[in-house]
């Protein structure tokens, strides 16, 4: 069996399950412009919601018909369970890609929720559009307070007192032993005088 080509989540289903289940993602995801779902189900979705905003920021009709063509295309219903005459590529031509005319991508942004799913305990995220007013970065920039600079500093300082200490101790060990080396290595006053029998 050759494993080329493999990529993306299985998502513990076949084929025909995980494409029906990204297309109806992606679609409620246009229709509504959130979506609760598990984290490996939210990326998996936004790196292909995130091409047909592309493609749909062309508003060619090649575009359309490729967007139909990987989405299937759906009717639109309100509150009321009533269908409003839109389907959603429609509203991803007319509405969606617009609000990201400038934006070079990264139109999608995932939440993580606190709560998790009751059967499975599964952590639940927010697949969310990102809203108009976010093209640009707001606020100023926030500077580190250098915490780990600083432990770091204390950690070598730390270093360098413990290893100061051994080397003092060393020299002191060298010095005391120095001394009674010289005294075991020179012979006492009495035996030098001594004639050699």
């Amino acid at each position: 069996m050759s494993s080329h080509m493999i990529r993306g989540r299985q998502l513990s289903r076949d084929t025909e399950h995980r494409k029906a289940m990204r297309r109806n993602l992606v679609q409620s995801l246009f229709e509504h412009g959130e979506v609760r779902t598990t984290m490996p189900k939210a990326k998996e979705v936004r790196s292909m919601a995130e091409r047909l905003i592309t493609l749909a920021r062309k508003n060619t009709l090649t575009a359309r018909r490729r967007v139909i063509a990987t989405l299937n295309d759906r009717r639109l219903v309100d509150k009321d369970q009533e269908f409003t005459g839109q389907t959603v590529v429609q509203k991803l031509f007319d509405e969606v890609a617009p609000r990201y005319a400038d934006r070079r991508g990264g139109y999608l942004r995932i939440v993580k929720l606190e709560d998790y799913r009751i059967g499975d305990a599964g952590s639940l995220v927010l697949l969310q559009l990102l809203p108009e007013g976010s093209s640009a970065p707001h606020g100023t920039v926030r500077r580190s307070a250098g915490l780990r600079r600083k432990r770091n500093q204390r950690r070598h300082q730390f270093a360098a007192q413990v290893l100061r200490k051994d080397k003092d101790a060393a020299k002191a060990a060298e010095g005391s032993s120095a001394p009674a080396q010289a005294e075991a290595s020179t012979p006492p006053p009495g035996d030098a005088e001594k004639p050699a029998q």
